[in-house]
């Protein structure tokens, strides 16, 4: 109809003002310095299809791609579709949308851009999308109650935050950075009446959080119906071939794919990644919940906070974090089962991390810093000694805990050593029948705080 063609006529507009040989209008220089952001990280210069120029590439056959694609990732809708988009041999556009809604990332937020750098490998373009737009109106995904709108002042402070940070994983010769309020700020009220009208009530109350508030009798606001679409319209306006989000977001991504077909355009592929735990193994990694590991930490605290992972979780983290070949891992995985040490492998795995944000070499260094602190009993400096007669020619671990007052009895000595909670040396120890032999001084750790150097003395 006549007016749908008008209210789509601004997208049509901004598709080839990101197409071949953008440039900056004095409209759009003035709102990228406002923003504080360089313009030729806003619009990159591309190629003759609308991708960004680059060498020619080899890049891997579908088959090779979708090996590793598949790597770490929950689900991917519809996989059929992705074998026959690579197939055709030409980069693909992939989108991932942030609110900048938090300033600072940690490790659990890289896992969706950790993905973006493997399609950046494979020569896929990646359009990082920052939801300054959406960020005003609040993502209401998971939320019991109507979330606070940021201020814009808000937006573009921690927008350019983002920027600083997440050029420590992706290439940045290779990263179109955009802003949706470049296409939703120009889309007006008619333009957004006509959005709405792609989607029902009836559908937007299939999302598990609307309808929890919706069943409860709790207020949802009006404006909280718009996000799913903005972020789905975004699909539309960038054109893109696959969009990346969590598991969180799948009814939001799986909107961008109808209005897509909608508005004439090939459906985005779907793929989603899972929520990483964090340091306690059982939540989703969050500052709230103060299980994080953020990327701008000291590099000696995010070395020591990976390896107090439980084995078990180091592997989840191989899987979602390391850029090591899945083959590798799991040679790494078959050692271990052989009777390597898990702790030399955790090492492996944070020494990578700790260089990937803090520069080559940083990981060995805090290895062995590490080690000093709990082999040679370096940190801390102002460590409780105590001396412990062992008339059997050992003592038990649980005694010694006592001994050193870092357990007030016994029973709570073992019960720390079945929580996972007591080191000796820097390795923990959970066999309750633990001995210490006599003849030598041990570094005991219990929690995260708690240590004694403890000397054994045969009686």
């Amino acid at each position: 109809m006549t007016q749908s063609t008008a209210v789509f006529e601004p997208v049509q507009k901004l598709v080839t003002h990101i197409s071949p040989e953008p440039t900056a209008t004095p409209a759009a220089a003035t709102d990228c310095a406002a923003r504080g952001i360089p313009i030729k990280l806003r619009l990159r210069r591309r190629g003759a299809q609308g991708r960004r120029a680059r060498p020619e590439e080899a890049m891997l056959s579908p088959a090779e791609q979708m090996t590793e694609l598949r790597r770490g990732a929950h689900e991917i809708l519809v996989e059929d579709e992705l074998v026959r988009k690579l197939a055709r041999g030409k980069p693909l556009r992939i989108k991932a949308g942030f609110d900048p809604t938090a300033p600072d990332l940690h490790l659990g937020h890289t896992v969706l851009i950790n993905k973006m750098r493997q399609f950046q490998e494979f020569g896929h373009e990646v359009v990082f999308l920052i939801g300054d737009f959406t960020g005003m109106i609040g993502d209401p995904t998971g939320k019991n109650a109507t979330r606070p709108r940021l201020t814009p002042a808000d937006v573009e402070q921690n927008a350019r935050t983002y920027q600083e940070q997440i050029f420590k994983i992706l290439d940045s010769g290779r990263t179109l950075i955009d802003f949706n309020s470049r296409w939703m700020g120009s889309l007006g009220a008619a333009g957004m009446v006509e959005l709405a009208s792609h989607h029902t009530v009836a559908r937007m109350l299939e999302r598990d959080d609307f309808a929890r508030r919706y069943k409860s009798g709790q207020p949802i606001a009006v404006h909280e119906f718009l996000y799913p679409l903005v972020q789905g319209y975004d699909s539309v306006a960038l054109k893109a071939d696959v969009e990346l989000g969590g598991t969180d977001q799948t009814f939001n991504l799986l909107v961008g794919r109808q209005l897509q077909g909608d508005y004439g355009q090939e459906p985005q592929v779907v793929l989603t990644m899972p929520l990483l735990e964090g340091l306690d193994g059982v939540n989703k990694m969050s500052k709230s919940l103060g299980n994080y590991v953020g990327i701008t930490e000291p590099a000696g605290e995010m070395f020591g906070k990976l390896m107090s992972i439980s084995d078990e979780l180091m592997w989840r983290y191989f899987e979602l974090l390391s850029f090591r070949p899945a083959a590798e891992v799991a040679r790494l995985r078959g050692a271990v089962g052989e009777g390597m040490n898990p702790r030399d492998v955790k090492f492996e795995l944070a020494a990578e991390i700790v260089d990937r944000f803090h520069g080559a070499g940083t990981g060995e260094a805090e290895k062995a810093a590490f080690i000093a602190r709990f082999r040679e009993g370096a940190l801390p400096r102002d460590m409780p000694e105590v001396s412990v007669d062992a008339p059997g020619g050992s003592l038990r671990l649980a005694n010694a805990l006592k001994a050193a007052r870092l357990a007030a009895s016994t029973s709570a000595a073992y019960r720390l050593i079945a929580q996972g909670a007591v080191r000796i040396d820097g390795e923990r120890v959970t066999d309750r029948d633990a001995d210490l032999a006599a003849g030598a001084s041990y570094v005991v750790q219990a929690g995260k705080r708690g240590f004694s150097r403890v000397t054994v003395i045969a009686k």
